[in-house]
């Protein structure tokens, strides 16, 4: 284990750039005005790439990303990243908050100082944490597995890793991917102590609606996988195909991983992108996909989820370990069922419903999300 700075070599971001400035852009539909219906946007992503060649600065967006400690470790023959910042907990309080895609360990910037050194932030110095943050196998600046790599398996590389820091007992917290590594993990993992999620992975097996509204739940989760799922599809099935794409092309990869902060993102009031990031937060989550060239296997993630058996828990398994769960409102797809379905996965024991925010809450809404872990934490005596 030892330091890691993040320092991309000169000739990659050069390339990175070239390829953007001299993007071979092609007529849009004649109607698509500003709408999203298609896809991304073709006239948001020509001034996004405009911006992105003139004026976005890698360099000093990755001295922000360096002003916390990163480290890497070796847990089962895989070079682990991780942000670890051992604040005003001193060692004692340790939470370990996963990723998943499109995000990355930026998605958490926000949140550091407040959930590290909450005094300094307005806080009560007893609810600081110390904050083990890491890249997902094969994304950011993470090593790459020789092959798909799934969710269960990064629980077990997670509690290693916890071991390798001497933490015999955490918190876990997570959205997204992050959300069903947290479960694997207050499932399985010894040192595990209890689970925040933004959003809920297991189903329980049986998977089958008990109630009217259950089954109105399942049929509207159905109905929006097929309106929106087919890049889970693709990435599920057939992810080296997308791969070769995304690879080739910085843009391309932009436009794949944007249009999700688009759908997936809370827009209100005015439904415009810039109302939730700034060009550089955006920009930056992207860089972070192509200055180690990850994308490739990040959407073997996908993959890996169905060789590992997939969202049902084993029969007659369920989460006893604590659970907490936060509904930011803005999350469209992923919307949790309801509570009788959580409770036979999960041992929930603290259920806060956000006023806004969505998928990516931790960077959409910072105070809320630090707010809810750290009462999701007394509520469990940690």
């Amino acid at each position: 284990m030892g330091p890691f700075v993040i320092d991309p070599p000169q000739a990659k971001i050069d390339a990175i750039m070239a390829r953007v400035a001299n993007y071979p852009w092609f007529a849009a539909p004649s109607d698509e005005g500003a709408s999203w219906l298609r896809g991304i946007n073709t006239a948001f992503l020509k001034e996004l790439c405009g911006y992105w060649v003139e004026t976005y600065d890698w360099r000093a967006e990755q001295a922000k990303l360096n002003a916390h400690p990163h480290f890497v470790a070796t847990v089962e023959g895989l070079d682990i990243h991780f942000v670890h910042v051992v604040g005003e907990a001193g060692g004692r309080r340790p939470l370990l908050i996963t990723h998943g895609w499109p995000g990355s360990i930026y998605e958490f910037y926000e949140a550091i100082g407040p959930l590290a050194y909450p005094s300094v932030y307005g806080g009560k110095s007893e609810d600081a944490f110390d904050l083990i943050i890491p890249s997902l196998p094969g994304y950011g600046f993470s090593g790459k597995p020789d092959k798909p790599l799934g969710q269960r398996a990064t629980a077990a590389l997670w509690q290693g890793l916890m071991g390798q820091l001497g933490y015999a007992r955490y918190l876990a917290q997570g959205g997204d991917w992050g959300g069903l590594v947290s479960s694997w993990l207050a499932l399985e993992q010894p040192g595990c102590v209890g689970a925040h999620l933004n959003m809920i992975g297991f189903r329980p097996t049986p998977a089958t609606p008990q109630n009217d509204e259950e089954a109105a739940w399942l049929t509207r989760t159905q109905m929006m996988m097929q309106a929106e799922g087919a890049y889970f599809m693709e990435q599920a099935t057939k992810p080296q195909t997308l791969a070769m794409a995304l690879m080739d092309s910085p843009v391309g990869t932009a436009a794949w991983i944007l249009e999700k902060f688009h759908g997936w993102s809370d827009l209100s009031p005015h439904g415009d992108l810039w109302q939730a990031y700034s060009r550089d937060q955006l920009l930056t989550n992207v860089m972070i996909y192509l200055v180690n060239d990850a994308i490739a296997t990040s959407v073997w993630y996908y993959r890996a989820l169905i060789e590992e058996g997939g969202i049902n828990l084993p029969a007659g398994a369920r989460v006893e370990k604590p659970v907490g769960f936060a509904n930011f409102p803005g999350e469209k797809i992923y919307t949790p069922p309801p509570k009788s379905w959580a409770n036979r996965a999960y041992n929930i024991v603290h259920w806060s419903e956000m006023d806004s925010g969505g998928h990516f809450a931790a960077m959409e809404r910072p105070a809320a999300f630090v707010e809810d872990v750290r009462l999701f934490a007394r509520t469990i005596g940690y």
